[in-house]
């Protein structure tokens, strides 16, 4: 018997990587009937620097856009069980343990990379920090080439 996913966490940062993410997130929900499906974005406060208020109230703005475009195209795709999340501070640490605590989840689908090559090298990606961390499945995307 497969296992049943019951809360499953997305996240999405507006890159191409995210897409691909969310497009088999919306394959495994289908699959997963019943399940809810969580899409987040964490916004990383640590490129904001000190706190910008406006700057954190745009970036946070913009992230509810995506993830509201998100969960429309959900929704027309049959998923009865959407629910958006934002949250600020670290992708890397915030998503595999706070926010995946928080939703119960039991799956996190992630893309590959959504970092260029110098950043990956220096701080690792953020789906790497999710693998390691997490106390639940995770399902890391590749992006076609």
């Amino acid at each position: 018997m497969a296992n049943h996913y019951r809360s499953i966490v997305v996240a999405v940062d507006g890159s191409k990587e995210a897409e691909y993410a969310f497009r088999k997130s919306i394959d495994v929900a289908t699959r997963n009937r019943g399940s809810v499906l969580n899409i987040v974005n964490v916004i990383d406060t640590r490129s904001i620097g000190a706190y910008d208020r406006s700057i954190v109230d745009h970036a946070r703005q913009q992230s509810e856009e995506l993830l509201n475009g998100y969960k429309a195209q959900a929704e027309a795709e049959g998923i009865e069980n959407v629910k958006i999340v934002v949250e600020l501070g670290s992708p890397k640490n915030i998503i595999p343990t706070e926010l995946a605590n928080s939703v119960e989840a039991d799956l996190i689908i992630c893309g590959a990379t959504g970092l260029n090559a110098v950043e990956r090298f220096l701080i690792g990606s953020v789906s790497e920090a999710i693998v390691h961390l997490a106390n639940c499945d995770v399902l890391v995307i590749r992006t076609p080439e």
